[in-house]
């Protein structure tokens, strides 16, 4: 896959803020009783039963004392105390299950499913983990998974019309191209509750998705009326508006987004994504960097930041090894990812200190099956040319093979990140994941009537069923 071309579709490859309902679900704060934390709105702080010992007394007021933490920025302390509460309540499944937002909140997707899983095996119908574990297998493209996720928590007793798993699975369903089952997923989450806004959103993407982009406005019309304040709906319209090639408009739904909440991520990439496609690199990495602040473990948030800062190296050095950072922590999160592998190499190329990694990208770049005649040529000349100036005193900077961006597509046009919802950001559809600790919105368009962020319950002095 040449990074060559890659950069002028991928400029223009608007993330689409996607749809509904699923952010990170976030960590709840309640002193927890034996009952698993509630998926929906952001649960309420609840009075912990008088402690029977002494134990669970240093339980609770560990787990007090990791929320305070988490509140405050610091993971690793919250981590810390997390871990405390379970040597004292190996069974408290808010603890464990803030240790998955918190790994989530680090980029660590594998810890977190692995904290996730752990809380299914003491609480298979824990409705807050199964919208976690279910957004990280659609962001991995586990379509399938999910889904099977989804509709065994549906299976549960008292889950059967559970409007957040419904609204995942809607969007499970869409992602996997089964628009039929989508459509119809939706129309039963409005056949209970009518004044489902997330719903509607899901419903408005089906839409999208077939091209029916008129309808999907009109549907998002109906979410705007029962939510007027969801950025989740302002960065729909814009995607639709960009169909429709009316960008000033779209331009001005990507920024009421934002202005509704300065931590959707969805509306910060689409904004980026605009900027790429008029080649404003400062501006687009301006974007972007808001956009990895928040989502930390989104690969592609990385990926297009690490374009905005390539697009700047010509003019300053420094630029290119950020990006040929940027696409390093692509591969962390994504290692098959051949853009970022070819991007990195091309971006290390461009100053002395970076030829060394250059050089093992741009090898690895040329092996992949992907890679096309004429790009292995131009990696040829490229590591012969780095290879002949480490021989001159002194050493000049690479000349820059700068991905050829003179024909971008157009914005909202075939291939392009401003033409689909995007994946990352679709895959996060659905109900909002929920965090450890308390606020911390994920990168989801939406925010979800589901959750408004408290970590989780603390400990409880009673186990919680085990299965």
């Amino acid at each position: 896959m040449a990074f060559r071309r890659t950069l002028a579709a991928a400029t223009l490859a608007l993330t689409a803020a996607c749809a509904t309902t699923s952010q990170q679900v976030k960590p709840t704060t309640t002193v927890a009783t034996a009952a698993p934390v509630p998926a929906a709105p952001a649960p309420e702080p609840q009075a912990a039963p008088e402690p029977p010992n002494r134990k669970d007394e240093q339980a609770r007021a560990l787990f007090v004392e990791a929320v305070a933490a988490y509140e405050a920025g610091d993971y690793a302390k919250a981590e810390q105390g997390f871990r405390a509460v379970l040597e004292k309540a190996p069974q408290s499944l808010n603890a464990q299950f803030n240790l998955g937002v918190i790994a989530e909140r680090q980029g660590r997707p594998a810890d977190a499913q692995a904290a996730y899983e752990k809380v299914r095996f003491l609480e298979p119908g824990h409705v807050p983990t199964l919208l976690n574990l279910g957004r990280l297998y659609r962001v991995q493209e586990r379509y399938a998974d999910a889904i099977a996720l989804y509709e065994t928590g549906l299976k549960s007793p008292g889950h059967e019309h559970e409007a957040s798993l419904l609204n995942n699975l809607t969007v499970a369903y869409r992602l996997a191209g089964k628009h039929e089952l989508a459509e119809a997923t939706a129309r039963r989450v409005l056949a209970r509750h009518p004044d489902d806004a997330e719903a509607y959103k899901n419903l408005a993407l089906v839409y999208y998705d077939q091209g029916r982009y008129r309808l999907a406005e009109l549907v998002l019309a109906n979410a705007r009326k029962l939510d007027e304040k969801d950025p989740g709906i302002y960065n729909n319209l814009g995607m639709i508006y960009l169909k429709l090639e009316d960008r000033g408009r779209a331009l001005a739904q990507f920024q009421k987004a934002v202005s509704l909440d300065e931590r959707f991520a969805p509306g910060h990439l689409n904004l980026g994504a605009m900027a790429l496609a008029w080649r404003d690199y400062a501006g687009a990495e301006r974007s972007f960097s808001k956009a990895v602040e928040l989502e930390p473990g989104s690969s592609e948030a990385w990926l297009y930041y690490a374009y905005s800062l390539d697009g700047q190296k010509g003019r300053d050095a420094q630029k290119g090894l950020k990006a040929g950072e940027a696409f390093e922590k692509v591969l962390s999160l994504r290692a098959d990812q051949p853009e970022a592998l070819c991007g990195a190499g091309w971006a290390y190329a461009v100053e002395r200190t970076g030829w060394d990694k250059a050089e093992g990208f741009l090898q690895r770049c040329k092996e992949l099956g992907s890679t096309s005649a004429q790009d292995k040529q131009m990696i040829d000349a490229k590591l012969q040319g780095l290879a002949a100036m480490r021989k001159n005193a002194p050493p000049q900077p690479a000349a820059e093979e700068k991905p050829n961006t003179d024909n971008p597509a157009a914005v909202g046009g075939s291939g392009s990140l401003l033409d689909k919802v995007s994946d990352e950001a679709a895959q996060q559809e659905g109900v909002p994941p929920q965090e450890a600790a308390p606020s911390g919105e994920a990168a989801p368009e939406q925010n979800p009537p589901n959750t408004s962020g408290g970590p989780a319950a603390e400990p409880s002095s009673e186990a919680p069923r085990a299965e």
